[in-house]
């Protein structure tokens, strides 16, 4: 069944201090997850930003890739079209961007891009050493100089649905307890006619993708659907989020050649 991939290959839970990933197998659905990574090559990472960065500037950032005995590792693997995908979120999880560094060689990917307020940003570096089973994973927290944005709570959402860029985009859960495999499921309908939307396009080589960032920004999971098949109105994810607690969820989509992402804030419980 090569078209039906549980596309979850990669879902990785990162904690300041630590990487996990917990793997879902690939046969079929009700099969336990392992919280042990599979196939990981360790790594370490040196980051190169501008003194001082300041908010609203373009700001070129160098991400080193060795391993631990500090050699550059020279070939990753390409995953979801891109060698590297980088997550910038602010401390508060209100600022949220996925971007893709180009890689330079000799273990180094650069990027340019810009900060839009003032405050400490994690940026998540996810990617796959040539060989690697799983992806690795290294992060970095970094201060930007300037005004600081109003800090924006978190409070789980009662009501799962949103309206971007003309669709309306609805959030469902088989169950929403840590530690247990669940189905996620967005439907996605026009805003304006209620019809439902079944000419998505893929994104990155998948239906979509879903990130997920505990309160503290410590839990960090990437997921993608369960299957290549369908373009909506559903797109369902399968996960297990590893804790109990807040989470701030990101889904993006591609819809008319624009990508459009819809944030969620949702509680996890026992």
């Amino acid at each position: 069944m090569k078209n039906f991939i549980l596309a979850i290959l990669l879902i990785t839970t990162v904690s300041l201090s630590a990487c996990n990933s917990i793997k879902v197998p690939k046969s079929t659905m009700d099969h336990k997850m392992s919280a042990a990574p599979t196939n990981v090559i360790p790594t370490k990472s040196k980051w190169t930003i501008t003194v001082q960065p300041k908010a609203n500037e373009k700001i070129p950032i160098s991400i080193l890739i060795t391993d631990t005995s500090n050699k550059p590792i020279k070939k990753f693997e390409t995953v979801h079209e891109k060698k590297m995908h980088l997550f910038i979120v602010s401390k508060d999880l209100s600022y949220f961007s996925h971007i893709h560094p180009k890689y330079k060689g000799d273990g180094e990917f650069n990027i340019t891009t810009g900060f839009p307020a003032g405050g400490d940003y994690k940026i998540i570096a996810e990617f796959t050493p040539k060989g690697g089973g799983d992806s690795s994973i290294e992060n970095h927290w970094q201060h930007v100089e300037g005004e600081t944005a109003k800090e924006e709570p978190l409070v789980a959402e009662q009501e799962l649905t949103k309206v971007v860029d003309g669709k309306k985009v609805s959030l469902s859960f088989s169950e929403l307890k840590a530690g247990k495999t669940l189905h996620m499921t967005y439907t996605i309908n026009d805003a304006k006619s209620g019809q439902p939307i079944k000419n998505l396009q893929p994104y990155l080589g998948a239906r979509g993708h879903t990130v997920a960032m505990s309160a503290d920004a410590e839990k960090y999971l990437h997921i993608h659907p369960m299957t290549t098949e369908g373009n909506g109105p559903q797109v369902i994810f399968m996960t297990i989020f590893p804790e109990p607690g807040i989470y701030k969820i990101w889904g993006q989509f591609k819809h008319n050649g624009k990508v459009f992402t819809v944030p969620f804030v949702i509680e996890v419980s026992n």
